[in-house]
């Protein structure tokens, strides 16, 4: 089958390489129908997230059709139009049964690779580092899922596939941010990042009740369109002196009742922190520019919470003194998708959520380095590529 592989630092190519095949009664095959770039992938396309190899197929946010099961798979069967969250589950260890999914106990078989950072491993994810189980990824003509009872979840008819496609991960990872917000009626929520996850964490907060919705971005097409398909305030970082001081006009000088960072490792910004951590960052110092964190930790109103979604790896300069002595609370996580898909779902049955917008591009697989590059650089409004085999 044909299939996008990482080569080396910014080296896609669509390659041959062997079909999956069933490994483990529980396993299923699918027949990918559309796949999408995540911003999180960028971090080890450009090399700050390590235990890559070549020829490794990478992506993780997929739907497709089933096409072969395990003699132990039950509830999937084959021809079943699915969308799969990003991480993998066995549905029975501690976390699981806790709804924990992203920290699964038993799906990463290279523990020993996460444990002298992390203290203790995380759930697999396709395509996404050997680090995090070193799975085949789902830019691919055919993809494996292993537990497909706990991962594959039926699309009802009637959904168009652009509907679907984003609940693998962009949307139950910013719906998922917003819950962690525990919005109460009157509630403002500044959400850092206008991508895909940060539009989703938008939207969510709405649908779990926020009052207002601030984004924090510096492409004016992103904002017009967080502006124009979730209902948000904008904020053009690039524009005006200060994001903290701009909040606190906003909110009448208390600042936002909760911060969703949506940006990590890459983070974009302004003055002398954002230039120390690109020379940092290049001289392989530290793996972070921590600009959009910073900025959400000082901008939270005194008690509020910060809530983060980007993804990070090491950073100095962490203002942990502003989080205790303004008794901000802390929740963050990798996505646990299986708890929020099926209520995502249901939001888009109804037509309470339509995710499609963020489908700005399409190309077929053999063009996929193109779209990762117009993707990565967000040359002509990309806010999404997705790619149909």
């Amino acid at each position: 089958m044909r299939a996008l592989c990482w080569n080396g630092i910014n080296d896609l190519r669509v390659e041959t390489v062997p079909d999956p095949e069933i490994v483990n009664p529980h396993d299923a095959i699918l027949k990918v129908t559309m796949s999408t770039t995540c911003g999180s992938d960028l971090h080890f396309i450009d090399g700050y997230i390590p235990t890559m190899r070549a020829g490794d197929v990478i992506g993780h946010e997929f739907m497709g059709e089933v096409v072969e099961v395990g003699p132990e798979v039950k509830k999937v069967k084959k021809g079943n139009r699915v969308v799969v969250p990003s991480f993998i589950v066995c549905g029975s260890c501690w976390y699981c049964d806790h709804g924990l999914y992203s920290l699964c106990d038993n799906t990463n078989p290279n523990a020993e690779l996460q444990e002298p950072l992390l203290g203790y491993p995380t759930a697999g994810i396709y395509g996404y580092t050997h680090a995090f189980g070193g799975y085949a990824g789902s830019h691919a003509q055919y993809i494996r899922v292993p537990h497909a009872d706990n991962d594959c979840f039926q699309v009802p008819e009637g959904l168009r596939n652009e509907q679907v496609i984003f609940l693998s991960d962009a949307v139950p990872t910013g719906y998922m941010g917003a819950d962690f917000c525990n919005i109460q009626p009157g509630d403002t929520i500044a959400v850092w990042g206008s991508g895909g996850v940060g539009m989703m964490a938008m939207k969510s907060a709405f649908l779990l009740g926020a009052e207002r919705v601030i984004a924090i971005d510096r492409f004016p097409e992103r904002l017009q369109m967080a502006k124009e398909n979730v209902g948000a305030e904008t904020i053009n970082y690039a524009e005006v002196d200060s994001v903290i001081e701009t909040l606190k006009e906003m909110t009448g000088g208390r600042g936002p009742d909760a911060c969703i960072d949506a940006v990590g490792m890459e983070a974009h910004g302004t003055g002398i922190g954002y230039a120390y951590d690109r020379v940092k960052q290049l001289a392989r110092l530290q793996t972070d520019r921590g600009e959009a964190i910073r900025e959400a930790i000082l901008a939270c109103r005194k008690g509020g919470t910060l809530s983060i979604l980007g993804v990070y790896g090491l950073m100095d300069k962490f203002p942990l003194g502003v989080i205790m002595n303004k008794g901000l609370t802390v929740r963050s996580a990798q996505q646990h998708g299986q708890k929020y898909v099926p209520r995502l779902l249901e939001h888009v049955a109804r037509g309470e959520l339509d995710p499609s917008f963020l489908a700005t591009h399409r190309f077929s697989l053999e063009d996929s380095p193109k779209g990762y590059e117009i993707f990565k650089h967000k040359q002509d409004g990309c806010v999404r590529a997705i790619f149909i085999p």
